[in-house]
């Protein structure tokens, strides 16, 4: 039978890799010859010096001839229908049957898919982008898809085919995504994107929608099947469908999963299943050294942390990164658990558990900037796709990052599904937003001239206004009960209103103002305090401006600021109680709580993202006693409504007494939502005890001391009133009873009126 006719230059752009739909040339075509209908199969196979084309059901072989280019085959077969035919391929001496891709002609995508992605709008665009297991026509196989709009072609590199982009060409669709799905491809298969632009220029990319990618250095995206989990967390989240996180105990513990703590050399890791993970060592410390799998974290850091009363951890980045040092903050595989630590099953199950041990998950989110390493983002497709061309909107110098172009419909739709999809396929409870200010302001980190102003003249960026709107608008419609922090630090208004009011739409935001008062107030010597009643009174002023959460984070241990108790004055003994005085003041202050790992023990150096935390120090009875100290602190805050049911209503916080500077004490109450019950909070802030210190309380009755931060178990002086106070019949501070009450140094205390001993007495 003759061969077809086709025009050189076709073939050329084949061998040459220069066409933008392969499936034009390549594959099977109806064609008439001789007045007959056939159909000519034609293949590009490089590497080979023979094929067949194989049909299977009819147990026939045709021959595939070579005209136009040694590795360019092509035949004609005499056939009503041709479907899921065969190649045999003979390449040097080895030969081996499969599927032609190029046989496979039905797009993924649907045109709505196409029409929702192209106006930002596809909030589960990852299950169509990227690679996913599929079947087309009976046959299994991965189905790729990428978005490269300004690319003169694509092609897949991988393990599958020896990573010659010359051997799995993509089909580019009118929206700029290209295609193809390959046969007999699986789990665990190691891939990229070769891209050219229209220079010839070639870009070989890790998958933007990738859900796995190899641990560094290396860099290929990994074929995943996220559906093969079996989750056992039901009753958490329905729970938490029909819960409002602000009017629940908030607790936070913050944590570098890299640096938590590490395994020293010995038995490989296990990961999902039983089987031997990789070793990934950690760089900068001893060869021995590795990081522990998820599930290893899962067996030690939550019953760790659910022993110290957390509600919540949150974790630092774990989408993949390219360098520890980042700390997670420079992500290049945003749908990617880092591969640090295990697979995307290991990483579900670290969420499962600490699910049914009754712990939230928040993760960092990184919306706001990304590296300019050549397998991510940066200059994807030769062109500035996902960031600004002009670096004076799209680089952040300071970073050494590019900014996100909020204003591109696709750009924006990525990473709104991003955030959706960490709650849709890892069951997250909630994101912290990173660097939301660099994001708002045009100028941020930009000297004149070195930024434009938006359309109105103003240094505020609008698009990124709108996208944080849109994904916080997204997250409480698909997962209500959810959480979704701003780390912002200026006076943004309405940071934490909803979206239908004008806000962004967050439901907390990182007190930074509270931050630094507090930290500077606590690292003055306590006599200069006096001086300075300010900074612990002023947060009140603006309390209810925001939902807010009280942060100390891993920000400010670090780059020579000392960790939390090295910036306490005074001998040991004053830097613990000091401690313990701002942690106990954080905790009874409204607001949501966030720390981080290792202030819970009292570690004297600064976070070593390279290192162990300072476990050692548990064998000195002060910092056991501090961590005894926290898991108090916690079950207090978790057990008592009036410290957590209103942050954010005024009926939720009174002062008592906010103008002792002359002592350094402050008084307030704090009321429960749904009930009568209070709590009286004194705090005393220097190391000078007061014994007959009065405050006026609103109801008479015993005062039982439910908490004292001075106490014995936690190192402190065992100052206090014996277990409570009865009230006496002595107005003061516009209060119609008053107690008289030991103060104790650096101390804190919490009392709660006992109505069943006060209501027994009056009988």
């Amino acid at each position: 039978m003759s061969i077809t006719t086709i025009a050189p230059e076709q073939v050329n752009r084949i061998v040459r890799n220069q066409h933008h739909d392969p499936f034009e040339i390549l594959g099977s075509h109806a064609i008439e010859q001789n007045g007959k209908n056939v159909w000519a199969v034609r293949a590009y196979l490089p590497n080979a010096s023979a094929a067949w084309v194989v049909l299977p059901e009819e147990r026939k072989e045709y021959p595939m001839q070579t005209v136009h280019d040694p590795h360019f085959f092509e035949c004609i077969i005499e056939t009503a229908e041709l479907t899921n035919y065969q190649l045999r391929i003979k390449e040097g001496e080895h030969e081996r049957v499969t599927y032609d891709p190029y046989a496979f002609r039905s797009p993924h995508l649907t045109d709505f898919d196409l029409h929702l992605f192209g106006e930002g709008n596809h909030h589960r665009i990852y299950e169509k982008l990227g690679a996913h297991l599929t079947e087309v026509d009976g046959v299994k196989g991965v189905y790729f898809a990428v978005w490269a709009p300004n690319a003169r072609n694509v092609s897949l590199l991988g393990d599958f085919n020896l990573w010659d982009g010359r051997k799995h060409q993509m089909r580019k669709g009118h929206t700029g995504i290209w295609e193809l799905f390959i046969p007999e491809l699986g789990v665990g298969e190691h891939y990229k994107y070769e891209i050219k632009n229209f220079e010839g220029h070639i870009y070989e990319k890790s998958d933007p929608y990738g859900f796995q990618q190899e641990p560094r250095p290396k860099t290929a995206s990994i074929v995943t099947d996220l559906n093969s989990y079996t989750w056992a967390d039901e009753d958490w989240l329905e729970t938490r469908r029909h819960t409002d996180p602000l009017t629940q105990p908030v607790s936070v513990y913050e944590v570098h999963l890299g640096s938590w703590l590490h395994a020293a050399s010995g038995e490989p890791p296990k990961g999902s299943n039983g089987e031997i993970q990789p070793i990934v060592t950690v760089s900068e410390l001893n060869p021995g050294a590795r990081f522990l799998t998820y599930r290893e974290l899962a067996a030690r850091l939550i019953p760790y942390v659910k022993e110290l009363g957390y509600t919540h951890l949150e974790l630092l980045p774990i989408a993949e990164h390219p360098f520890d040092g980042s700390w997670g903050y420079q992500v290049t595989g945003y749908f990617a658990p880092t591969s640090r630590f295990g697979s995307p099953e290991d990483f579900m199950y670290f969420v499962d558990q600490c699910h049914q041990n009754g712990i939230g998950v928040i993760v960092d989110w990184v919306p706001g900037h990304f590296p300019k390493d050549g397998h991510g983002l940066a200059f994807f497709d030769g062109s500035h796709l996902y960031e600004h061309a002009d670096p004076r909107k799209g680089e952040h110098k300071e970073w050494g990052t590019l900014v996100f172009n909020y204003n591109r419909h696709e750009v924006r739709n990525f990473l709104v599904a991003n955030a959706l999809f960490w709650f849709d396929k890892y069951h997250i409870d909630g994101i912290r937003v990173d660097a939301v200010a660099s994001m708002l302001y045009l100028d941020y980190c930009r000297k004149d001239g070195e930024w434009l102003p938006n359309e109105y003249g103003g240094r505020e960026n609008l698009e990124a206004a709108d996208f944080l709107r849109q994904v916080n608008h997204n997250i409480f419609s698909y997962f209500p009960g959810a959480l979704s922090i701003a780390e912002e630090s200026t006076s943004w208004p309405m940071v934490s209103w909803p979206t239908y009011t004008g806000g962004l739409g967050f439901n907390l935001k990182w007190n930074m103002g509270w931050m630094h008062d507090m930290l500077d107030y606590f690292s003055m010597d306590p006599w200069f305090r006096q001086f300075h009643q300010n900074n612990i009174t002023f947060s009140m002023w603006y309390n209810h401006s925001e939902n807010f959460m009280l942060a100390l984070s891993h920000d400010e241990v670090v780059h020579g600021k000392s960790n939390i108790i090295g910036k306490m004055p005074g001998d040991r003994w004053q830097k613990l109680a000091n401690v313990r005085c701002l942690f106990s003041y954080m905790f009874a202050h409204p607001g949501k709580k966030t720390m981080f790992m290792s202030m819970e023990f009292g570690q004297w150096s600064e976070w070593n993202v390279w290192a162990d935390l300072e476990w050692h120090l548990f064998q000195h009875e002060p910092h056991q006693q501090l961590k005894d100290f926290f898991q108090a602190l916690n079950h207090l805050y978790r057990s008592e409504p009036a410290l957590y049911t209103q942050d954010f209503a005024e009926p939720g916080f009174e002062w008592i007494d906010c103008s002792d500077n002359r002592h350094s004490v402050v008084s307030f109450i704090r009321r429960d939502k749904d009930s009568e019950n209070f709590v009286v909070v004194i705090c005393n802030f220097t190391p000078q005890p007061h014994s007959h210190y009065r405050i006026g309380v609103p109801e008479s009755g015993f005062y039982t001391e439910m908490f004292n931060s001075d106490a014995r178990q936690y190192g402190g002086s065992n100052m206090g009133n014996l277990g409570g106070k009865w009230t006496d019949n002595w107005s003061l501070h516009n209060r119609p009873y008053s107690l008289d009450l030991c103060l104790p140094p650096l101390g804190v205390l919490i009392l709660k009126l006992d109505q069943q001993k006060t209501a027994q007495v009056l009988e």
